[in-house]
């Protein structure tokens, strides 16, 4: 089903849950002191819903900026492999040669193996990856060198590979990172109070508080959905995709 789609289910059926609801309280609840209720029960919800907002506004803005760091982190790994892929083509052909084998294969695992993995955050501790990294790192690091330029071509191939290690950590701990258990709890439970401090508000007319309560509930519900699928960057409604890699691969050939 479409992300969208399921956006929509659940936003909807939040909406239409809360005002049914609302109008259940409003027409068969006890009319007495309700109005004399919406200013002791409008200073609790300013302060629970405040608490709330800015938790969620929190937790989005963190998982943004995850989201981001993200695809930097691929497109740095990538670039940095085509750099020292580079740089080895100055020590030599047969170097240079089966650096660029390598980097390609690297490129490959990421792509098919790695990338669909990320997505339901597995574990790469012992991933084909890893092998081809320390792979190129030992071609690089036993090339022989004749002159100064060489030496500083091999000099700039190792640190591009110390860089691709870098940007491959930060993407391995972007994929297993989620929303602690803790913090969904204090998410749904305070979406929960929220809503039902909004059923205790009262007017003259019922449809403006079943429409009030039912905005309510579908905003709340609609940021709870974007923070349940921009949890992960690589699947779910972020979904980063390895375009960065695919670049890289046409790079090598």
């Amino acid at each position: 089903m479409s992300l969208y789609v399921t956006g929509l289910l659940w936003v909807g059926g939040a909406a239409v849950i809360a005002a049914l609801v609302a109008y259940l309280i409003r027409r068969y609840g006890d009319e007495g002191g309700r109005p004399d209720n919406n200013e002791a029960a409008g200073q609790v919800f300013t302060i629970v819903a405040g608490l709330q907002a800015v938790l969620v506004a929190f937790v989005l803005i963190a998982l943004f900026d995850a989201v981001t760091q993200a695809g930097d982190s691929a497109y740095q790994e990538a670039d940095s492999l085509v750099a020292a892929s580079w740089a080895s083509d100055a020590l030599g052909t047969g170097t240079g040669e089966e650096v660029r084998q390598l980097s390609r294969a690297y490129a490959v695992t990421v792509i098919n193996e790695e990338w669909p993995g990320m997505q339901t955050g597995a574990d790469f501790a012992t991933s084909t990856g890893w092998a081809q990294l320390d792979e190129l790192r030992r071609v690089v690091a036993q090339a022989p060198t004749e002159d100064e330029w060489q030496v500083g071509r091999k000099a700039e191939a190792t640190d591009q590979l110390w860089e691709v290690y870098e940007a491959r950590q930060a993407r391995l701990d972007a994929a297993g990172g989620e929303v602690t258990t803790v913090v969904w709890f204090v998410l749904i439970t305070g979406s929960v109070l929220s809503i039902i401090l909004a059923l205790l508000f009262g007017g003259p007319l019922i449809r403006t508080h079943v429409l009030i309560v039912a905005t309510l509930a579908a905003t709340i519900t609609l940021l709870l959905y974007a923070t349940y699928q921009l949890q992960n960057p690589f699947g779910g409604g972020a979904g980063v995709s390895p375009d960065a890699f695919e670049a890289a691969i046409e790079r090598f050939g």
